[in-house]
């Protein structure tokens, strides 16, 4: 059981944050970066090897989890030189990659069981298996449907619900086979080559608690969040 993690962002986003750490590496509760807290869950779920994509402040990470012993498992490294996007760093390494593999962003904090889907997702034989979270989407304003400059239908601060990807992928290596190592290629490239190819990606829907933290507030949210959660995100912790 392999896992990718991509953690060669910026963290542009995250400001002032990141200006000194990678992303990966911020801490939560003043105690755990989230790096380690997924290298935790990872290990616990089953996974033994795992290579990491760093890019911006790559050193630091590599300092930091070094070959992944205090986890249990064997952790090797890939450095992205220029942005390739979500899923250009996997062409780098694929020809080093098992069949299939786990891949996910280095900055979420979620109770998903990594273990589950990526046997799901080897079970299915899907080319691309992408984990789901619904959200959903306040409108703060009254949305009007038009056609032919007429007012059609209305709708009064409506709510919208959506399925997001929540940045943990199950990936066939014969999905990414067709695409060139070393050229930039995002993962909404990828899913509408796979739906135009009449080869959908599977879904694994997901109910848990997951955050992106992608932005301050998603970050302070984190923290204040972390000690409800703690038990259920760092088990035996």
């Amino acid at each position: 059981m392999h896992v990718v993690i991509l953690a060669g962002g910026k963290g542009v986003r995250l400001r002032p944050y990141t200006t000194a750490l990678p992303k990966p590496l911020v801490p939560i509760g003043e105690e755990h970066a989230i790096l380690e807290i997924v290298m935790r869950q990872l290990a616990d779920a089953g996974f033994t090897t795992c290579t990491l994509a760093i890019g911006h402040l790559g050193h630091i990470i590599r300092a930091y989890v070094g070959d992944g012993s205090q986890w249990g498992m064997k952790v090797d490294y890939t450095t992205e030189e220029s942005p390739l996007g979500t899923m250009g760093p996997l062409l780098t390494m694929l020809d080093r990659l098992p069949e299939n593999f786990l891949a996910m962003n280095g900055d979420i904090l979620t109770d998903l069981d990594f273990g589950a889907m990526y046997r799901t997702h080897v079970a299915a034989g899907a080319p691309l298996t992408i984990a789901t979270y619904a959200r959903k989407v306040n409108i703060d304003f009254g949305v009007l449907t038009t056609d032919c400059g007429r007012v059609v239908g209305f709708a009064e601060k409506p709510s919208m619900d959506y399925r997001v990807s929540m940045g943990v992928y199950g990936v066939s290596r014969e999905a990414l086979s067709r695409y060139t190592p070393g050229l930039p290629l995002g993962f909404d490239e990828l899913v509408l080559d796979m739906l135009a190819a009449d080869t959908p990606p599977h879904a694994y829907e997901f109910d848990g608690y997951w955050l992106d933290i992608g932005r301050p507030d998603d970050y302070d949210r984190a923290n204040r969040e972390f000690s409800l959660h703690r038990d259920m995100l760092i088990k035996g912790a």
